[in-house]
């Protein structure tokens, strides 16, 4: 049973909002229907534009100091213009700055966030309170082998003693992949317990599965493309077969996000990849969602009648590759959910929620579990899996 009230998704929404206004390294370039979150004062291109790009900011006066690199980018840091990044990045990418040079790359430090929830675009709820779901079998030998990386908040401290059957032995603990989950005492942060909740759904679909976490968003369920793409890169020194990455961002002009695209190009071409297409409720591309190669998934939303239709919030376009059930109950930690304006909620280890995030989630399940039962590879069983006709336009393969 799911208790919710009809004011908490504007409320939760509107909490959201606050944290990026009030923030100190967030900003929001609000043109509409383009918008995206930034880092700001900082800019970002790749070690062979280097120098031009220093040349042409010096010619139009606008100082620069170096930052520390990452991902094989660039970091450039301006710091008498930290709003002004969207405006000179469109300037650094306008052809008649370069005469017969080809234009550089240049790019934001976009703020990525988690796809359980959603700021700037359509209302989500944030999660319920909902009853324990049943224990799986002991033996059941889905996902079994299969390491399953979760690119999240992390996963709580607790959450093997919380979810003994669940989680107990499912996952590997890392002492700075732990999501801290909480704002204050016991209440959650707006993206706390997201990554355990994650897991929990990898689980439900592949209970043989073990979790390798990787922390790449905080407790609030914001993060940033650096963040990403050293939690994408952490696979490349210890075992994933499928990474399950359930945040994302929008782009400056829709370009895709360079840095996360290095990180997934130096992945093994044996690991597959499955990415939440976000919550937005369009069809702008969201990375790493849209990036070839990338399994993005779509949400539907299952009625209480169990009828299945397009989740109004889901992202979806020709880039999504697949869509599953949205909202679901899963794993979660002990604590208070508090809004302003709403009366706290208290929760005991399972929550309802809903998200392309956990959509994703059952897709990464289902390419594990997969995998054992048939004998197949990841990228086998992704395939396998994605072999159908599109269900709905712009939402992909149906994968129950």
């Amino acid at each position: 049973m799911v208790t919710e009230p009809p004011d908490r998704a504007e409320l939760y929404r509107s909490a959201f909002d606050l944290i990026i206004k009030q923030s100190q390294d967030v900003r929001l370039h609000a043109e509409r229907g383009r918008e995206f979150l930034y880092r700001p004062g900082q800019l970002l291109t790749i070690g062979e534009e280097l120098d031009r790009v220093l040349r042409k900011l010096a010619q139009k006066a606008i100082p620069v100091e170096r930052g520390r690199d990452f991902a094989g980018m660039a970091r450039l840091i301006l710091p008498r213009n930290p709003d002004d990044i969207p405006d000179i990045v469109r300037l650094l990418r306008d052809p008649q700055q370069w005469p017969s040079e080809r234009v550089p790359f240049v790019q934001p430090h976009h703020v990525t966030v988690g796809h359980g929830g959603n700021m700037h675009g359509h209302t989500i709820r944030p999660p319920g309170v909902a009853d324990p779901l049943d224990d799986p079998a002991l033996d059941d030998p889905r996902g079994r082998g299969v390491a399953v990386g979760v690119v999240d908040t992390g996963i709580s401290a607790t959450a093997a003693s919380d979810h003994p059957v669940w989680l107990g032995s499912g996952f590997t603990a890392h002492p700075d992949q732990v999501d801290a989950a909480y704002d204050h005492a016991d209440v959650f942060a707006l993206g706390g317990g997201h990554g355990t909740f994650v897991a929990g759904l990898v689980r439900q679909a592949a209970p043989g599965a073990r979790i390798e976490p990787a922390r790449a968003l905080l407790p609030t369920g914001l993060g940033d493309e650096e963040m990403l793409a050293a939690a994408i890169a952490s696979f490349g020194g210890r075992q994933a077969h499928v990474v399950n990455i359930s945040t994302g961002c929008f782009t400056q002009d829709d370009v895709a996000s360079e840095p996360v695209r290095r990180a997934l190009a130096a992945l093994d071409q044996d690991v597959v990849v499955v990415a939440s297409a976000g919550n937005q409720g369009t069809t702008r591309p969201c990375w790493p969602a849209a990036l070839p190669g990338v399994t993005s998934v779509a949400a539907l939303a299952e009625e209480r009648d169990g009828s299945r239709g397009p989740a109004c919030y889901s992202n979806h376009g020709h880039w999504v590759r697949a869509c599953a059930v949205g909202n679901r109950t899963s794993t979660y930690l002990k604590g208070r959910w508090e809004l302003p304006g709403a009366p706290a909620e208290v929760f005991d280890n399972w929550a309802y929620w809903l998200g392309t995030s956990f959509a994703a989630a059952h897709v990464s399940g289902r390419i594990a579990g997969t995998m054992t039962a048939q004998g197949l590879t990841a990228p086998q069983a992704r395939d396998k899996l994605l072999a159908a006709s599109e269900h709905f336009p712009g939402y992909g393969v149906l994968i129950d």
